[in-house]
This record gives structure tokens, C-alpha cells and sequence, in this order.
């Protein structure tokens, strides 16, 4: 058997090659969307009998909200002295395990592409190709599955905590009665969003080729 490098597009145009470069693109477009994000909520302070105020609640990858500061030390706001104050929540594990899953994703995609289109005639004609690529294809299905849930729970995280609510909840100074607080401008959070629902579908896009690697009759002819 000729183990040595053949150059060949055929399988790419199979669905057995054809489904991981899917799956490479949304590895590449998963940790492109949240990687380096910055967010910025404009949060409007409405004093009674005194000029209204302004604040800025600024949120970055990896969102460790409990690092962001919302108010400085000490500033007045209102006609009264506001102690430092950040906003409350924790999401960078969730973010991180997330780009951690998509960057092993994107470098086990690209391995496979290689296989298959210079080495396809290796793969095909051992046992341990397919169930190799199988089993590690299944564990990727599972890693998509709970990273791209936890994923989904922080960004609610860091939705609520930006939110008038939260920001009403996390400043002291909004609890007073003459004293309301509200965001009026909120920050796009629509790659965000995508990279969550592109994720879920990935999983059905991994388990598809889960089964194209595991199944004989699927195999690349090519």
C-alpha cells in the first residue's frame, strides 16, 4: 500500500469532506465572534431637582463583569459621593471553554482536511482512520453541546447585568425614590447572539459527519 502524499479535491465535494470544511468555517466564525468583543451600554441617571447624570457600563471579552467598573471611586453623581462600584457576574469561563472548544475544533478540521485530501487512499483502506476520526468527531459533538449551553447561560449573564435591572440592582444610588436609572442605549450584541445558535447547529453538523466517518457505505470513493 502507497502511504505517500496525493493531492486530491475529490473528497471535498463528498459529504464526508464537504461537512468538515462546515465545520471548520464555524470553528473559525465561533471564536471570531466573541474574541476581542467590547460592548458599551449608556446608562441615563435621572436625578430629582438636580441635573440628570451619565455612565457608561463597558463590558469586554472575557467578560468578567466583576473587574468593569461602573462607577469611580468616590464620584457625585446626583448631589451625592458614589463609592467605586463594578457590575456583578462572571462569564469568562463559560466564553473561554467556548473559544478553547472552536480553536481545537478549527486545528482538528484542518488535520482531517489534510488527510483526506492527500491521504484519502490511507484512510480508506485502514480500520483506524474512520474510527479514529469517528471517535474523535463524537467527543467534539459532546464538547459543542456543553460549551455552546454555557456559553448560552454567561452571555444571559452578562445580558441581565447590563441590563436596567441590573444596573438598578448593582447601584445603590438608583434605589433612592427621587432617583431613576435606565439604559438608553444598548450596545449590539448580534455576533454574540450568532455564535450561539451557529453553534447548536454545528452540533447537528458535527453528529452528521460523526456518522459519515463511522459508516462504510459513506466512505470517499475518491
Amino acid at each position: 500500500m502507497q502511504t505517500g502524499f496525493r493531492f486530491n479535491l475529490t473528497p471535498v465535494k463528498e459529504p464526508l469532506g464537504f461537512v468538515k470544511v462546515v465545520e471548520w468555517l464555524t470553528a473559525v466564525l465561533a471564536f471570531g465572534t466573541c474574541g476581542g468583543y467590547t460592548g458599551r451600554n449608556v446608562v441615563s441617571i435621572i436625578c430629582g431637582g438636580s441635573s440628570n447624570e451619565t455612565l457608561s457600563a463597558t463590558f469586554t471579552y472575557p467578560f468578567r463583569l466583576n473587574q468593569e467598573l461602573l462607577v469611580e471611586s468616590n464620584n457625585t453623581l446626583c448631589n451625592r459621593t458614589v463609592p467605586a462600584t463594578h457590575l456583578v457576574g462572571d462569564s469568562s469561563s463559560s466564553v473561554e471553554f467556548f473559544v478553547a472548544v472552536a480553536i481545537l475544533a478549527f486545528l482538528y478540521s484542518m488535520m482531517a482536511l489534510l488527510v483526506y485530501l492527500g491521504y484519502m487512499h490511507v484512510y480508506r483502506d485502514s480500520d483506524f482512520g474512520p474510527m479514529f476520526d469517528f471517535v474523535l468527531t463524537a467527543v467534539f459533538a459532546f464538547l459543542w453541546l456543553v460549551c455552546s449551553s454555557a456559553w448560552a447561560r454567561g452571555l444571559q449573564t452578562v445580558k441581565d447585568a447590563t441590563s436596567t435591572a441590573g444596573i438598578e440592582s448593582t447601584l445603590a444610588l438608583c434605589t433612592d425614590r427621587d432617583v431613576r436609572c435606565e439604559v438608553t442605549d444598548y450596545a449590539s450584541m448580534r455576533s454574540l447572539n450568532i455564535s450561539v445558535v451557529r453553534n447548536y447547529i454545528n452540533q447537528s453538523t458535527v453528529f452528521f459527519h460523526c456518522l459519515l466517518s463511522y459508516t462504510p457505505p459513506f466512505k470517499s470513493l475518491g
